[in-house]
């Protein structure tokens, strides 16, 4: 099968130029049927590894058990368009994990074929050249734009069964911190000026995004909806100067502003030069690892709230079964919860911060949500192989999904 090569849609993008997907493939048909919803998912898969190239390495032979583990998931979850978080930036990787898992049937699922498919630089392991968490030198992931060990660790993909309108896509990894009016810049506790975490030389390159934002519109059928995309920073590993929390806040804040669109907007500029957000009416689902739940864990309060309240995005309540059964049989944190764990996507260490929910599929409001769900088997469940428990045999995020009319 032939696909649109990935690196020249990445790299067509980053210097300014324009391109049309030409795939000739036609997509997948959809197992759930003919004239049904669309399913729209979002999977932290922790395919990112310790070194560069280990995960070429690894999807280059059908026998990785966690990336079978992946692959499984999808095709058990079967979306037709999905983020994955945590997936290196290594385009030649894309064709592998589609070609040698994806469409390979995992332990009797059906295999999935997404003949459109999108990646792009990440900030992550990016080094800024500056001392960036203030600790006297600069090394290191914490002195990258985004953490990371190399350039691309912990970066992302879009899989799609619709084509991806590459041409129009808009990537936003140089976005600047201090452009954003009202930003949240970290203040350092220890001096009486205001906001200085960051020096005035480094606020002049530090991004926004910790990996990269992406608006990538995906033709279904006559329609094209914006698919947005992120991974905001854990608001964690940091100090008193809260400089994770902040930034977490406030890629968030990214999306609640753009979709909004007109003056709220104004100040937004693409990796092009392009600025503005989404014009009014526009069909929009956003999804990724936000690293926020609205009740409990570390992140600045109601952080995600700035998406879940906002009067243009939808209702969207995924929930499971294993969650709850988790909570109970793990204790620890979770018992203090104030959160329902029914909606938790995530199986974090039961002392602190416990099981959060954290990854979002979130619906414009003028698209109609049918079905949702997250992948979170309880014990006496077959498929309970594939999330199990600490040290997880796929992720220790949960795959979830939203059906839309």
């Amino acid at each position: 099968m032939r696909r649109t090569p990935l690196f020249l849609l990445a790299a067509v993008l980053a210097f300014g130029g324009s391109l049309t997907a030409t795939a000739t493939a036609t997509a997948a048909p959809d197992a759930r049927g003919g004239g049904d919803p669309e399913r729209f998912a979002t999977f932290n898969a922790s395919l990112n590894r310790g070194a560069e190239g280990q995960l070429v390495s690894d999807l280059s032979t059908p026998d990785n058990q966690q990336a079978r583990n992946v692959a499984e998931t999808i095709q058990r979850v079967d979306p037709d368009v999905v983020l994955i978080n945590e997936f290196d930036y290594a385009p030649a990787a894309v064709d592998l994990f589609r070609d040698n898992y994806l469409e390979v049937g995992q332990n009797g699922a059906d295999p999935i074929e997404y003949p459109y498919a999108f990646i792009a630089p990440s900030n992550t392991g990016v080094p800024s050249g500056f001392d960036l968490n203030n600790n006297g030198q600069v090394s290191g992931g914490d002195d990258a734009f985004g953490f990371g060990l190399f350039p691309g660790q912990y970066g992302m993909v879009v899989y799609s069964k619709h084509p991806i309108l590459a041409g129009q896509a808009r990537t936003f990894q140089h976005f600047l911190w201090k452009d954003m009016p009202g930003a949240l810049l970290p203040d350092d506790p220890a001096t009486p000026e205001p906001a200085d975490w960051y020096s005035p030389e480094e606020q002049a390159v530090f991004r926004l995004s910790s990996k990269s934002h992406w608006d990538l519109p995906i033709q279904v059928g006559s329609k094209v909806v914006h698919f947005l995309v992120s991974h905001p920073t854990p608001p964690t590993f940091d100090g008193a100067e809260d400089r994770n929390g902040t930034r977490n806040h406030d890629e968030i804040r990214f999306w609640a502003d753009y979709v909004s669109g007109g003056p709220r907007a104004s100040y937004i500029y693409d990796d092009n030069g392009r600025y503005g957000g989404l014009r009014p009416g526009t069909q929009f689902v956003i999804a990724g690892d936000q690293n926020a739940d609205p009740h409990d864990g570390d992140s600045v309060d109601d952080a995600i709230l700035q998406l879940l309240d906002h009067p243009l995005i939808g209702e969207s309540d995924p929930t499971s079964e294993g969650g709850p059964e988790a909570s109970l049989l793990q204790g620890g944190a979770n018992a203090t919860h104030e959160g329902d764990p029914a909606y938790d996507t995530a199986d974090f260490a039961d002392g602190a911060p416990g099981n959060l929910r954290v990854d979002y599929v979130l619906p414009s409001r003028q698209l109609r949500t049918v079905g949702s769900g997250i992948f979170w088997p309880t014990t006496t469940d077959p498929l309970y192989r594939l999330t199990g428990t600490f040290q997880f045999p796929t992720s220790d995020h949960r795959m979830v999904w939203i059906d839309i009319r």
